[in-house]
């Protein structure tokens, strides 16, 4: 029996200071080598993915944007994303005003669409944009643009919204009704503002997983996460860890409670694990 293990990477996989230990890449590259199924699903963009996981020998598709990408961590190649509909852009604009002052538009570009460019507006933005616009100012992918149809440009895949909680919590009340998408709410890992995601039908975790199971044959599924987005994975897991610096929800809903994202726990887990049931393929 084969066994597929997927790992988020913010307070997860990663360490608190944003980084992969020597110990993690060295013992999850040992187990890939043998032949162990290990990929990884993040709300990071794919780019920003594999700037962490560099050291990573990853072999299967990673699973990027909360679900909305599957590409390959060594190229960067997208083998598929989802995209808003015409009819999902139209009422994003006409129902998410929050998006011209604390937001922005994840868009796909270029001749095979693999060119992804964060588009927000000028003007005044909230201190949570204001933050990440200036951590990422020699970011290529950053684009001002001065009307919100620009923010639109090319092939839209992604909204974020960055601000405080109260500011933000009756927006997610509001979008979550509308079926047509995918919300995601919760508070940054690193900072005190929270994020609203909104993905495109059909898009999460979860689902992005389910259907790299079926496309690599795996018959068990075993998950490791911290955080609200990694909760629908959880639920369709055979097994589901959360680590020690994780949520109460997410604790909660897990199989078990491992060790925190700075002890190397999820790569020991899984080692452990593989070394008990001695699962390679």
């Amino acid at each position: 029996m084969s066994t597929l293990y997927v790992t988020d990477l913010d307070g997860t996989l990663m360490r608190s200071d944003k980084t992969l230990s020597d110990n993690t890449v060295s013992i999850i590259n040992g187990l890939i080598s043998e032949g162990v199924l290990f990929t990884y699903a993040t709300a990071r963009s794919i780019q920003s993915s594999m700037e962490v996981t560099a050291g990573l020998k990853l072999r299967l598709p990673v699973i990027s944007r909360n679900g909305t990408v599957l590409a390959d961590n060594s190229t960067g190649k997208m083998t598929k994303k989802a995209l808003f509909t015409e009819e999902e852009i139209k009422l994003l604009k006409e129902t998410l005003p929050e998006l011209k002052w604390c937001g922005f538009v994840s868009s796909y570009f270029g001749d095979n669409g693999n060119d992804m460019y964060k588009i927000y507006m000028s003007g005044d933005i909230s201190v949570g944009l204001v933050k990440y616009v200036e951590d990422h100012a020699t970011d290529p992918r950053m684009r001002c643009v001065d009307d919100l149809d620009d923010m639109f440009d090319g092939e839209p895949g992604y909204v974020t919204l960055i601000d405080d909680r109260e500011k933000l919590i009756g927006t997610y009340e509001r979008m979550r009704k509308y079926k047509n998408w995918e919300c995601v709410f919760q508070k940054d890992a690193y900072d005190e503002e929270y994020w609203l995601e909104i993905c495109p039908e059909n898009s999460t975790k979860a689902k992005a997983i389910l259907r790299l199971k079926e496309s690599v044959g795996a018959d068990k599924l075993v998950v490791f996460g911290d955080s609200v987005n990694d909760l629908p994975m959880f639920e369709i897991a055979d097994e589901a860890y959360a680590t020690a610096n994780a949520i109460q929800e997410v604790k909660d809903a897990a199989t078990g409670v491992i060790g925190s994202n700075d002890e190397d726990s999820v790569a020991r887990f899984v080692n452990e694990q593989v070394k008990r049931s001695n699962n390679v393929i």
